[in-house]
């Protein structure tokens, strides 16, 4: 895009610039003559010039609250390319600590050179990092489909975990020297994680990334670290398996999130690199080539800690490898994650520890066994939350691995040790699942947590039920409907039929999204397989609104999250703004009566004509009354769910305690 081109930005953008919701901006657009014009997009999508709309906002009153960070990322993302974006947003960070730097570290346009240079003075103002990690979110989320990243929690808790399990570490003390390596860091969460759990010590930290954007922004991202930290950092742009920039060198400690079920990772030019001690890692194992590349890295008594996906624990292709891994003693722990807790989002993640021999045999006995840690069971309950329990996950995890080396110490629930004559058969299957076995029996913090939860949404439930109750309805006034079908035909929507993905792929990729299906929502409503995202006909965005075309699961609601694909029998539905509030057509479509009437059959495997759905006949402004009503009800239906699933669970865990002869004086 040319400097003299507008930069382009939707009803939602601006939304988020002047902070508030979608419908208020509608309202706008529709009351006042002087709001900007349409300048590209659709009716049902329409998109503005963003200089007109800044000067809109800020002649009206707008703007007075909000920061210019809203206004600073359209134009990064204008730019056009997620490179270039992301380069600029590097390049804003570097100029924010060097003002008086020429040139930028990268080649970028002469129009993202200037955009650099305005966001970082705004940066110094605003404050440089909350400004440079503001945009590196948003960046993020723009290109969720083609990035993969560590959550901070699980960057956290991997960090920790590395720096406990180190043969001889000498605890919290401020003058230990250590060096930490990460050799696919992305945009630097793990390496960022190492540095505030090290706080205590002096630490070099390496990382490489092949991608040259994120390699900038995880460099970036590293200098805000640096200044309150003892820390000296080095980000090398470069493919680690085929170009190891730090061949050669050794660290205390090595975390790694590789990218999953990558054939083309150089396993021909490699096939004699001698960091395979273990064996060559087979085509179909690229896991295992980071694996290795960790391990050949550490000093004695390092440690590793690598996020892998559940099958390298048990494929056929890896047992040799895996079976080298315990009987030299390197591999020592691997933990089972809940769900959720990275991307892929529907796979139950490990967590691989591994460790090198100290020097001095006496230092810690000799492998016997491994310790294996169920921690499936801290995933939430529901259907759209993000992420597992994390402090009581934490909590559990690093409490399991402190007995790595003290083999009398009591193990908690979950976890157990296995001898290596029982995981070296032929399978050496090392998934924890089929060894840890976890009793019902919560712990004392796990019982006093839920009930403080239970509480918590029970005081939010009564507050909605308060102002539920005080609805009044009338009768008299009828009221006219009109079919899904007719507001179709007018132009007020759009109907989009979802469909079996084209090659029915669910392997996880860079470019994948969650597949929800019709038999995921007569489960727990959680997406349950990941699809190409070319090959899904159909795939809604956050604002769409969604509905099961089937009795048995009929539902409707508005889509929440990231892009999603999809199955047969669930149709997306795509209003105009300016005529249909979202939350008001679901909350309409989604009365169980209004199913039952559009059904084909009596029968509750029977279909729904989505055409058929009727939906109130009401202005706009009168809809967004109604819509934040449907709100308010979908969010006490949400939460009354939650009472359930929780009063359910603190019953059976109460009753099992009591039933144990568990109650105290």
């Amino acid at each position: 895009m040319s400097a003299t081109e507008p930069v382009p930005v939707s009803l939602a953008e601006i939304a988020r610039i002047a902070g508030v919701g979608r419908a208020a901006v509608s309202n706008w657009r529709r009351r006042h003559d002087s709001f900007p014009t349409r300048i590209g997009g659709t009716d049902v999508s329409p998109q503005f010039s963003l200089a007109e709309v800044e000067r809109w906002l800020r002649e009206n009153g707008k703007l007075d609250s909000i920061g210019g960070r809203e206004l600073l990322w359209p134009r990064f993302e204008a730019l056009g390319s997620r490179d270039e974006s992301g380069l600029a947003i590097a390049e804003m960070a570097h100029r924010m600590h060097s003002p008086r730097a020429g040139g930028s570290r990268t080649e970028l346009t002469a129009e993202a050179e200037k955009l650099a240079a305005e966001a970082a003075k705004l940066g110094r103002k605003e404050g440089m990092r909350e400004t440079f990690e503001f945009l590196l979110q948003r960046w993020l989320e723009t290109h969720v489909r083609q990035l993969s990243t560590t959550p901070p929690p699980l960057a956290a808790l991997m960090a920790r975990i590395a720096f406990d399990a180190r043969v001889g570490r000498t605890g919290e003390e401020v003058d230990e020297k250590l060096t930490v390596l990460d050799p696919a860091c992305g945009t630097g969460h793990l390496a960022a994680a190492a540095i505030q759990e090290g706080a205590s010590s002096r630490l070099s930290v390496l990382a490489c990334e092949r991608d040259p954007a994120l390699a900038a922004l995880a460099s970036a991202r590293l200098e805000f670290l640096m200044g309150g930290h003892d820390v000296r950092a080095e980000v090398a742009t470069a493919d680690a398996l085929r170009e190891d920039p730090f061949s050669g060198g050794r660290v205390d400690v090595a975390l790694c999130n590789p990218p999953f079920n990558e054939r083309d990772w150089g396993y021909a030019e490699l096939a004699t690199d001698q960091r395979w001690t273990h064996g060559l890692p087979p085509r179909t194992e690229p896991e295992l080539a980071w694996v290795q590349h960790l391990f050949a890295h550490l000093k004695p008594g390092g440690a590793a800690v690598v996020v892998l996906p559940p099958a390298v624990a048990s494929r056929k292709a890896g047992r040799r490898i895996r079976g080298s891994l315990l009987r030299t003693g390197a591999l020592r722990a691997v933990v089972a994650l809940p769900p959720g807790s990275a991307q892929p989002h529907s796979v139950s993640l490990q967590l691989w520890v591994l460790r090198t021999a100290p020097d001095g045999a006496a230092a810690v006995p000799p492998a016997q066994d491994v310790l294996l840690v169920d921690a499936t069971r801290f995933a939430k309950a529901g259907t759209r939350e993000s992420g597992p329990h994390w402090e009581p996950l934490r909590a559990f995890a690093v409490s399991a691995l402190e007995a790595l080396d003290r083999p009398e110490a009591e193990l908690p629930d979950g976890a157990v040790r296995v001898p290596l004559i029982e995981l070296l058969d032929d399978e050496v299957d090392v998934t924890p699942g089929r060894y840890a076995s976890v009793t019902a029996e919560p712990s004392g913090l796990e019982l006093a947590a839920a009930w403080k939860e239970t509480e918590t949404v029970l005081t939010d439930l009564a507050r909605r039920a308060e102002g539920l109750s005080e609805l009044r309805f009338s009768t008299d006034r009828p009221q006219t409907t009109t079919s899904v079908g007719d507001l179709v035909k007018a132009g007020a929507l759009s109907l989009r039929s979802g469909q079996q993905p084209v090659d029915g792929s669910t392997a996880p990729g860079r470019d994948s999204v969650p597949l929800l299906t019709v038999a995921d929502l007569l489960a727990d409503g959680t997406p349950s397989g990941l699809v190409a995202a070319g090959s899904a006909p159909v795939i809604v965005e956050e604002g769409d609104v969604v509905v099961a075309g089937v009795v048995r699961a009929y539902r409707a609601w508005v889509h929440e999250g990231p892009p999603t694909a999809l199955g047969p029998q669930l149709y997306a539905l795509r209003v105009d703004s300016a005529k249909l509030n979202a939350h008001f057509l679901a909350g309409c479509l989604r009365a169980p009566s209004n199913g039952r009437q559009a059904g084909t059959h009596a029968s509750s495997s029977s279909r729904v004509d989505i055409r058929r759905l009727q939906v109130l006949q009401l202005p706009l402004r009168e809809q967004e009354a109604y819509a934040e009503v449907f709100r308010s009800l979908r969010g006490f239906e949400a939460r009354l769910g939650e009472v359930g699933d929780l009063g359910r669970g603190l019953v059976r865990d109460v009753s099992d305690l009591l039933a144990a002869g568990g109650l105290g004086g």
